[in-house]
């Protein structure tokens, strides 16, 4: 008589217990999986994707975590200016803090670096909501907020600006100087109001304008293009006013700031 099937996870932990390959091909896919990602990433979703590439059950989300247990071992023994964080309830590469006078110094340089998506939302809903508290944030978003938040205070686009006098006293967060200066605002009454906004969007030509920046975005990224492509991407602004249109092209959603690899800085 077969013996009956193991459940899913119990599965995943009994591959990764058939002996040391086994166990370093899911270390190494943990690692590499969160090396990638420009977000924390749940426990639950490593097991996931490992599962799903591997054709196997899924590991349990302990598992997840003695793997990154191990990883973070390792890179202390090697001496690695790195390792794996937890933010909220997901993990992120974060330079050791004794290196991050060097990676603050990159980011300060004069190259303009672009927000990810969910930085541009999270700083859009501070800038039109200030003061406003992480669950306010988190409510608006969906999801959490918690290393959007520090992320955009570490790019001192907002900063602490009390507490509120709701049940907890939560901590009021805020756009900055620093805020102002890099969307070329003199002041908070110059961002425009929402149903500017919807209404930008809603302008074909808008969009379609902006289809191109985005796309001498992307090939100035990748490489200069050749003859034809750069004909067929050039943008009626020049060159100068291209530039501020970029700017204007993700925002309030528009990016300051992807963190380096191999690791973002965690002060």
């Amino acid at each position: 008589m077969e013996d009956a099937a193991a459940p899913e996870t119990d599965a995943g932990e009994e591959t990764l217990d058939e002996g040391e390959p086994a166990k370093r091909r899911f270390a190494r896919a943990v690692e590499a999986l969160i090396f990638a990602s420009d977000e924390p990433v749940a426990p639950g979703r490593l097991a996931e994707v490992f599962a799903e590439v591997a054709g196997q059950g899924a590991p349990r989300e302990a598992r997840v975590a003695a793997v990154v247990e191990q990883i973070n071992q390792a890179y202390e023994e090697a001496g690695r200016p790195f390792r794996i964080e937890q933010w909220g309830e997901g993990y992120q590469m974060a330079t050791r803090s004794d290196w991050a006078p060097f990676v603050k110094t990159l980011l300060a340089g004069p190259r303009r670096q672009s927000l990810s998506r969910s930085l541009s939302e999270t700083l859009a809903v501070v800038a039109y909501r200030q003061p406003v508290t992480r669950p306010e944030v988190d409510f608006i978003r969906g999801v959490s907020a918690d290393y959007a938040l520090r992320k955009l205070m570490e790019l001192e686009l907002i900063d602490v600006q009390g507490r509120s006098d709701s049940l907890g006293r939560p901590l009021l967060y805020g756009t900055t100087e620093h805020f102002l200066e890099e969307f070329g605002l003199a002041a908070l009454d110059d961002l425009p109001t929402l149903r500017e906004v919807e209404e930008l969007l809603d302008d074909p030509n808008f969009n379609e304008e902006r289809a191109k920046l985005l796309q001498l975005r992307r090939e100035e990224e990748s490489g200069a293009p050749g003859e034809e492509e750069s004909e067929d991407a050039e943008s009626p602004l020049g060159k100068d006013e291209n530039k501020g249109a970029e700017r204007v092209a993700d925002e309030p959603a528009g990016d300051a700031g992807e963190q380096a690899k191999p690791s973002p800085s965690n002060p």
